[in-house]
């Protein structure tokens, strides 16, 4: 899985409001590329820890609301990231509930497990 980020270019820092227009407007951009070749540009939504993972994790937003979440691994150079798909169901179930509880607030969002 390939992912290149770019920056939003608005300037602003309220990410995770909404802007006039396209709902990743304000967010930092990636394509992701899935398993299939199939390529989706996303916002990134935030990078958070779970603790009975010990592991970061990344919450990505398409224009059309929906919601990917991945491991996160960190890399040295800036313009790079790398994920994982979530191993378990377990796994993903505690990253679900810990994105639920931090970016969501009565929100109607579909999340998808790619």
């Amino acid at each position: 899985m390939s992912e290149e980020r770019h920056g939003c270019g608005c300037g602003c820092d309220h990410h995770g409001e909404e802007h006039d227009g396209e709902i990743t407007e304000m967010l930092d951009k990636i394509t992701l590329t899935l398993d299939d070749d199939t390529q989706i540009d996303c916002g990134i939504l935030g990078i958070f820890e779970v603790e009975e993972q010990e592991r970061d994790y990344i919450a990505l937003v398409t224009d059309g609301g929906e919601v990917y979440l991945y491991r996160y691994i960190p890399v040295e150079e800036e313009d790079q990231l790398e994920l994982d798909a979530i191993a378990t169901d377990d796994e993903y179930n505690q990253v679900k509930a810990t994105f639920e509880n931090l970016f969501l607030e009565g929100e109607d969002i579909d999340i998808r497990e790619e």
